[in-house]
């Protein structure tokens, strides 16, 4: 039986999963609808988010099978998420809400982290 902290972390991170992937859908309709202004571009852009959200998937995976790397996987996309989330409250299209949403999801993915359940389910290698 897993420690609630660890389903939790978890399961966050199975919701940053979905939401990647619902933006990788939504970058192939763009894409297929022609609304980009460079195709080259928007293929490149696509195949990373499909790429991040297969990866956030197995971090989330991984953190219920108990693998170590998972804690340095995760503080890494943690901050990568922070970086966009700021970047929403700034510039010509500033989505405020999506920038709240992404820093909520990513501190609470970095405090459960450090909880000391997770470390102790985290620890062996």
């Amino acid at each position: 039986m897993k420690h609630p902290l660890v389903v939790a972390l978890a399961v966050v991170l199975f919701v940053e999963c979905a939401v990647l992937a619902l933006a990788t859908i939504y970058l192939v309709v763009e894409i297929l609808t022609g609304a980009s202004a460079s195709f080259l571009s928007a293929v490149a852009f696509t195949i990373l988010v499909a790429a991040a959200a297969i990866w956030v998937g197995l971090i989330a995976f991984n953190v219920l099978r108990g693998r170590a790397w998972v804690r340095a996987a995760a503080v890494t996309w943690q901050v990568m998420q922070a970086v966009v989330a700021v970047g929403c409250f700034q510039g010509l299209f500033a989505t405020p809400p999506t920038g709240v949403f992404l820093l909520a999801l990513a501190a609470a993915v970095l405090v459960l982290l450090f909880t000391r359940p997770v470390v102790a389910a985290t620890a062996d290698r």
